[in-house]
């Protein structure tokens, strides 16, 4: 197993930002985003259900379209690939099933074997008091990808700016969710800063942290 160093990782947290402008003539190439898609598709979940579908948007014109739905950022646009996070609308024992039958595939068990598993889910989160936020569950898991996404980006040198200023149900219509059980919570346009984007250089603000670190 080969690791960074601390130092490493505290520099490139460092210097990752919110980007406010992309270069539009400057694409991820296709090694570095297959490394992303494969950062989003490891991102952990709880139960390891993964309630999530991520959207990457890179037509011009379809990014053209999102861009009214995005408070008019200029970041839909410009950037090289745009990650719409998508979350399950509900939760099943279909789809409790779909999942079981993955780990019995990939780990070469029988469903049957899982089915304390499967029972623990179901109670959780289709037969049990969750499931009357289960939308709610499911869009909280898609952040712990956003920032998996960014963190990994930042690692290989890919900047990204988090966005929730955008108009999911306009999105949902846009990019044709209805009906597909997935609503839209929140976007990343990723790429490579523009050398003019004044907020590249600006210090970030955070509180210290015996403000928000307590240790007991």
């Amino acid at each position: 197993m080969s690791t960074i160093s601390g130092e490493s990782l505290l520099q490139q947290l460092n210097w990752r930002y919110a980007t406010k402008k992309f270069d539009p003539t400057k694409p991820i190439s296709p090694a570095d985003w297959a490394t992303l898609e494969a950062s989003l598709i490891l991102t952990p979940s709880s139960y390891g259900l993964q309630p999530w579908k991520f959207i990457v948007v890179t037509d011009p014109a379809l990014k053209a379209k999102l861009r009214p739905a995005s408070w008019n950022q200029s970041q839909v646009e410009d950037c090289s690939h745009l990650v719409v996070l998508t979350a399950k609308q509900d939760i099943t024992e279909a789809d409790v099933d779909r999942f079981v039958a993955r780990i019995a595939e990939v780990r070469g068990v029988t469903p049957e074997s899982l089915a304390g598993y499967k029972g623990y889910m179901m109670g959780d989160l289709v037969k049990g008091p969750r499931h009357a936020i289960i939308h709610e569950w499911a869009a909280r898991q898609t952040y712990i990808a956003l920032g998996n996404l960014m963190t990994s980006a930042a690692l290989l040198g890919v900047d990204a700016c988090p966005f929730e200023g955008i108009e999911p149900a306009k999105y949902d219509e846009i990019l044709g969710l209805k009906g597909t059980g997935y609503t839209t919570i929140s976007a990343c346009p990723l790429g490579y800063r523009a050398a003019d984007d004044k907020y590249a250089n600006t210090p970030k603000v955070r509180f210290e942290a015996k403000d928000v670190i307590e240790h007991r």
